[in-house]
């Protein structure tokens, strides 16, 4: 076939878009400037600024105004009219909406919640969900942790109500206003990526320990997602059912109620799911400042290391996920399927059926679940730590034992990235930082990680941040090896995908806490097994994403490539691979973000770095160290976010010309 050349007369402002092989020549020579430019810069460095940490002239003292802080507070809780007329309201009606959730489901009884549980899903969801759910609540009963798990329902049930009507008010802000999008995204961005145990000393500050600091605590950190996804589906509404909308001579208000809010169904609903999934993951680490439930029965086991309570609590919070998600999940994909009329006399259906259950429950004098039937699995569970603490923490024949690979991942891996990165002058950390920014992104990606960097040797932990950074690079790196091998191998075979599903459910809901008594049981106290924690509750998402960016794939893409004669692994990496290069890079993102909310948390087993400052403050009530700690942890997620995210290049694809 020849080609014909198209004719471009003098004066013409038609533009060619340029080919794969321009943008790809136009990368590597970007490449090769930035590069350029960053040798140069190394060198002049060396010889302008020298070597070292961070200067101390450069950084800030915040403890002193931060410490006055704490002491206002604690001096005004309790007579400031802030206190008394506003935030003590707040306090009371979140103590009253937890009493009465947690007295109603007392007043159903187990028979009651089990049969409104499977009912609901029943609903929504179908038989298969129903039977699932009131198998889940029978195993709570069966655990002993019924009353635990009414409470923690009771307060999640609050928290995810309350996070929901102020994500949804914030998603509707920023869903309908450009500028509420702009200014909610870095509030929104800080709000997800600052670690739950810095907010929750000033909450604790401000409300004291119990259910209403626990509330707030977890209000703050599910909200996000509500008001990320609600802004979304607004934001996404299709443009022509808006302007028909218009045209038909419907108002603002109008057009909210009967087009944009009914066109981000599925949207909103999704945030409720996200809403949720967050909510039971603060469970436990809101425990620590007096939620209770099964929260409370997690954080006693991992202070006494005892993995089979710990794993009694831990398995009523996964199969509460696990229904929760699946039947919120199901809802959305079946939601405006079934006519108005149906709905209703089923849902009137299952409210009699719930009410009659209680009632009989009632009359029967059976509310709480009978003693006679638990099963004590913790000590079948502890014996069974027992045995594998005695025979593979150390001693094993030629490949040494779990306490032997800690030792030497920490001396192999650990100590040496840890002592590269505090090596290397503060210039070059930040210049590193900027070149490979500005190599995936634009200057302003780069500015922004650059600056994000630069504020945490501002705070002065730059130390410890550089130590917490080569925890979470070496257990990114381990998350990835594991995540991209087990993501192909479920995208390229379905009995392999059917296999790891419950695995990953599980070990994705699981709370992280639990993730730290049999690390610390097998690996002992250190940094490796805060790596080995971060591993574990990372890698289900990056194995998920690329599972599933594999598995989207175009087929005729593979079907022209096995045409050709391509074998399965040309077909793996020459066209699988690259055509999800999207999800793929989406996967290696979460990995780091996940992976660096579990190393903090890592800092309660000997992980030390921010970890430890944020946990150190919270215990001792210091603001500063807390604070200070928490918002390099958000500068950390942020430049590694920046360094990780690719953003797309106005010049290389063509939009603005």
């Amino acid at each position: 076939m020849t080609a014909t050349a198209t004719p471009v007369t003098p004066g013409s402002t038609t533009a060619v878009a340029p080919g794969p092989g321009a943008l790809r020549s136009l990368a590597c020579h970007r490449g090769r400037l930035i590069g350029a430019g960053a040798v140069v810069a190394l060198v002049l460095g060396a010889v302008l600024l020298g070597g070292g940490s961070w200067p101390a002239s450069l950084s800030v003292d915040l403890s002193g105004p931060l410490d006055r802080t704490s002491d206002w507070i604690i001096d005004n809780r309790d007579g400031h009219p802030l206190f008394l007329y506003f935030l003590g309201h707040v306090s009371n009606v979140v103590v009253v909406s937890v009493r009465a959730v947690y007295l109603v489901l007392l007043a159903l009884g187990w028979a009651g919640v089990t049969a409104a549980a499977g009912l609901v899903a029943w609903r929504v969801a179908g038989v298969r969900l129903a039977l699932t759910s009131v198998a889940a609540f029978a195993v709570c009963g069966l655990l002993g942790m019924w009353v635990p798990t009414l409470q923690t329902l009771a307060l999640m049930a609050v928290a995810v109500a309350a996070s929901v009507l102020l994500g949804g008010l914030l998603g509707l802000a920023a869903g309908l206003s450009d500028r509420m999008h702009r200014i909610l995204r870095p509030v929104l961005d800080t709000m997800q990526v600052l670690p739950a145990f810095a907010y929750l000393l000033p909450v604790v500050l401000v409300f004291g320990i119990g259910v209403p600091a626990a509330v707030l605590a977890t209000v703050v950190y599910a909200a996000p997602p509500m008001a990320r996804l609600t802004a979304l589906g607004l934001r996404g509404a299709d443009a022509g059912v808006m302007e028909a909308a218009a045209s038909l001579g419907a108002t603002g208000r109008q057009r909210l109620l009967t087009a944009r809010l009914p066109l981000a169904r599925k949207e909103l609903l999704l945030g409720v799911n996200q809403a949720i999934m967050m909510a039971l993951g603060m469970a436990v680490i809101a425990s620590v400042i007096g939620a209770g439930g099964l929260g409370d029965r997690v954080y006693q086991a991992l202070g006494s290391v005892d993995v089979g309570a710990a794993l009694a609590a831990g398995v009523p919070i996964v199969l509460l996920a696990v229904v929760l998600d699946r039947v919120t999940a199901a809802a959305g994909e079946r939601l405006g399927t079934a006519p108005a009329r149906r709905a209703g006399l089923g849902w009137a259906v299952a409210l009699a059926a719930t009410s009659a259950v209680a009632v009989a429950g009632r009359l029967s004098d059976r509310l709480a679940w009978p003693p006679s039937w638990t099963v004590d699995i913790a000590g079948p569970v502890n014996g069974a730590v027992d045995w594998m603490t005695a025979h593979l923490y150390s001693g094993v024949p030629l490949v040494g034992g779990t306490a032997d690979w800690a030792g030497r991942f920490t001396t192999w891996v650990l100590n040496p990235l840890r002592d590269g990165l505090q090596w290397l002058p503060w210039w070059a950390v930040l210049l590193t930082v900027g070149a490979l920014a500005l190599l995936i992104g634009t200057w302003r990606t780069a500015a922004t990680a650059v600056l994000a960097m630069a504020a945490i040797g501002v705070l002065g932990v730059w130390d410890p941040a550089l130590d917490t950074l080569s925890q979470v690079l070496a257990a990114v790196a381990v998350t990835l090896l594991l995540g991209l091998a087990l993501g192909v191998a479920a995208a390229r075979s379905s009995r392999t995908g059917r296999a790891l599903r419950p695995v990953l459910d599980v070990f994705q809901t699981m709370p992280q806490f639990v993730y730290l008594i049999p690390v610390v049981a097998l690996f002992g106290v250190g940094r490796a097994p805060a790596v080995a924690a971060a591993v574990v509750y990372a890698l289900p998402a990056v194995v998920r994403i690329t599972a599933q960016g594999l598995s989207a794939v175009d087929p005729s893409a593979l079907e022209s490539s096995r045409s050709l004669g391509a074998t399965g692994r040309q077909q793996l990496f020459h066209v699988q691979l690259p055509l999800a290069r999207p999800a793929l890079l989406l996967a290696v993102n979460q990995g780091v973000v996940l992976v660096l909310a579990v190393v903090v948390i890592g800092g309660l087993v000997g992980g030390g770095a921010l970890g430890y400052d944020a946990v150190f403050g919270l215990a001792q009530g210091d603001l500063a160290t807390g604070l200070v700690a928490g918002a390099a942890i958000v500068c950390l997620g942020l430049m590694l976010d920046r360094v990780t995210q690719p953003t797309e290049r106005r010049g290389l694809t063509g939009k603005g010309a």
